[in-house]
């Protein structure tokens, strides 16, 4: 009785074993799982950021083409202006010194038509009177292109004032789209070291939720491991005990215990059994 319910515990023992295989099994297969879907995520992830990353690089090249083209075509603009502006300053200085010269050419005939009404007749003071006309005909018109040029000289410095206060909030909005895409970019970076940490926490909260149920199959398979080799001891030792008894105490132990613990029909099923190895073929040695 007690070798067969020794039987059945090492039977259930064995069959613990396997369940606990089985399961260990299936938790790597799980973990593996596990660890294939965080790879293809942090792939997802990085696949991800890298188009998000080459989508923002091209907004922020285009952006910065058409800025760079406008500010191109206000440098042009503006040079342009200042071209005008140089070119009526020369216009302006050149009809200064014209008139100034009208002017002293105007003294000087008024002086010599004096000089002439008081040694000369009267067709020379008519004369002289109808070129005086036309010499203030002449410089009403220099004083109108003048006035002209006056006009367009504080119109185009007008326009140099205008585009320069242009320029300068053009250059504020280029600080504020600088700063804009700093902070985005920082928010960027932020969103994915804050995306990377919560993977790794889930990675190793997986591992955390992993490693018991391993601590667990390890600590079982280690009791097992020592009751297999304690009983295969008490069966050695056992075994050894009934040896030493056949061979030196009893050797007709089997023979008186076997007919009280087996019936006829066993006994007889042994008896032919073991019969033709213990009998001693003699036939041949004995003389006919």
């Amino acid at each position: 009785m007690e070798i067969f319910r020794l039987a059945q515990s090492k039977r259930n023992i064995i069959s613990l074993n396997t369940d606990l295989e089985r399961d260990m099994q299936r938790m790597d297969e799980a973990n593996q799982k596990l660890l294939l879907k965080i790879q293809e995520r942090e792939d997802k992830i990085q696949r991800l950021e890298s188009e998000i990353i080459q989508t923002g690089d091209l907004v922020e090249d285009e952006e910065w083409e058409k800025e760079n083209h406008t500010t191109m075509e206000r440098e042009r603009a503006l040079q342009e202006l200042e071209e005008e502006t140089a070119r009526l300053e020369r216009k302006n200085k050149t009809l200064v010194h014209s008139i100034t010269e009208l002017q002293q050419k105007l003294t000087r005939k008024s002086q010599k038509i004096t000089n002439c009404e008081q040694s000369s007749p009267d067709g020379a003071l008519e004369e002289t009177k109808v070129k005086l006309q036309q010499l203030e005909a002449s410089y009403a018109r220099q004083e109108k292109e003048l006035l002209k040029v006056m006009k367009e000289y504080a119109f185009v410095t007008q326009l140099c004032e205008d585009q320069a206060l242009y320029i300068k909030k053009y250059q504020e909005t280029l600080k504020k789209i600088e700063e804009e895409l700093e902070a985005r970019f920082l928010e960027r970076e932020v969103s994915k070291l804050v995306s990377m940490n919560s993977v790794e926490k889930e990675h190793t909260r997986q591992n955390n939720e992993g490693t018991p149920t391993q601590k667990t199959a390890t600590f079982f398979s280690r009791k097992i491991f020592c009751c297999l080799f304690f009983i295969t001891l008490f069966f050695i030792r056992l075994l050894s005990y009934l040896f030493f008894h056949v061979r030196f105490i009893n050797p007709d132990l089997l023979v008186n215990v076997l007919p009280k613990v087996l019936s006829r029909s066993t006994l007889w099923k042994l008896r032919c059994f073991f019969f033709p190895s213990l009998t001693l073929e003699t036939e041949d040695m004995l003389p006919h």
